[in-house]
């Protein structure tokens, strides 16, 4: 760890330029009645809190709506109030709390959250609002979801617990992690593996543990949070700087790592980290289609709706009033780039993901791989030779 200095009283603003977007915008037909819904949860979950109602205004329930825009409403509906619900969490508790500084009380804070997510029925937190809220999610969840995927969604929560108590350890000090450990942290405090268990919810099947397991699932599941939280951190960039100028708050994002531990300008920096999105986007496109070539219709179904997931953060994190921040305009993209800023086969250099690269770790088919190559994308064997 490494530590930061004072966040100067006007931190700089990067201009982020249009991102490459290959997947195909969608949204669920009943989007504005999802996201009405939402709002409302939001009112009578939230604590009656200015924070609950800031959120209520922030599309919340569109971006359920993006991930899954053929999927079940219910569903949709489902994961529009969780999203705003780990929110409130992340906001509430974590950013703009006083216990995002203490990672003990911290972690005994989410400990009994977890506790209520995997116990609704027991007698704690009975007159929390977020406790509350937690009890209704796991109750839906447990409607739409079998036994195994309600598992599935409370290991995905302590997940994200212990990788915010990670960063609230950061916090306190002061410091910012190397980009290896900033890699492995993001992935699951951006709170983007607690939403798979629900993209299967949202068509009614239930992938097989060796389908979940396979190394090329984990690795295109991964690939998606990566570009998710790479993408936020790009688009959330302004909204960050801006509040810790006013505030002297921490704060931490990619470009952070990468100016403090790379000695790259903040321009350089936006540069490096849309390159390295990049990178992970092109070789995801490539490793769903070789998987999706040799499996059946669920897993199918499954990396379909990553790229759902991935394009969907896109589109909510360029027009939501939460990064666009109309009081002090972010001037996000309005636009999409056409062709990435890096197409290259090679892995990005960070050992804990480049694996995703490998083939034979992958596992993927002859077949699948003679079939990616036939129709002129072989890079995703370069790294064999």
């Amino acid at each position: 760890m490494s530590p930061l200095t004072d966040p100067p009283a006007t931190t700089p603003t990067p201009r982020i330029p249009p991102l490459y977007a290959p997947i195909p915008p969608a949204v669920h037909p009943r989007h504005t009645a999802i996201d009405n819904r939402t709002a409302a949860w939001a009112r009578r979950y939230g604590g009656g809190t200015r924070l609950s109602e800031r959120l209520a205004e922030q599309d919340i329930g569109v971006f359920a709506a993006r991930i899954l825009p053929t999927g079940r409403e219910d569903v949709a509906q489902l994961l529009g109030d969780f999203v705003l619900w780990l929110f409130l969490v992340d906001d509430g508790v974590i950013e703009e709390g006083e216990l995002g500084r203490a990672p003990g009380a911290l972690t005994a804070a989410l400990q009994r959250l977890l506790w209520v997510a995997e116990n609704p029925e027991a007698a704690l937190l009975t007159d929390d609002p977020l406790a509350k809220g937690l009890r209704d999610l796991h109750a839906r969840v447990a409607r739409y979801g079998t036994a195994g995927q309600v598992t599935q969604w409370v290991n995905a929560l302590r997940e994200y617990a212990l990788s915010v108590v990670w960063e609230a350890g950061h916090r306190l000090a002061g410091s910012v992690p190397d980009l290896e450990d900033y890699t492995l942290m993001r992935l699951y405090d951006g709170a983007t593996t607690v939403v798979l268990p629900l993209l299967e919810m949202g068509y009614g099947y239930e992938l097989s543990p060796q389908e979940r397991a396979h190394p090329a699932t984990r690795a295109a599941a991964q690939m998606a949070s990566f570009i998710i939280t790479w993408d936020n951190d790009l688009l959330s960039a302004h909204k960050e700087a801006q509040e810790a100028g006013r505030t002297g708050d921490y704060y931490l994002n990619v470009l952070r790592v990468l100016t403090h531990h790379h000695g790259l300008s903040l321009a350089q920096a936006v540069s490096t980290a849309i390159a390295q999105r990049d990178r992970v986007m092109v070789h995801f496109q490539r490793v769903c289609s070789a998987l999706a070539s040799q499996s059946g219709p669920q897993l199918r179904q499954y990396l379909d709706s990553l790229g759902h997931f991935v394009r969907a953060s896109l589109d909510w994190g360029v027009s939501s009033h939460r990064y666009t921040t109309p009081h002090d305009p972010a001037g996000l993209p309005s636009t999409f780039a056409p062709m990435p800023t890096d197409a290259r086969a090679e892995p990005l250099a960070i050992s804990a993901i480049s694996w995703w690269w490998d083939p034979h770790r992958l596992r993927l088919s002859p077949s699948a791989r003679r079939s990616r190559q036939a129709s002129g994308n072989s890079a995703l064997l370069a790294t064999s030779a």
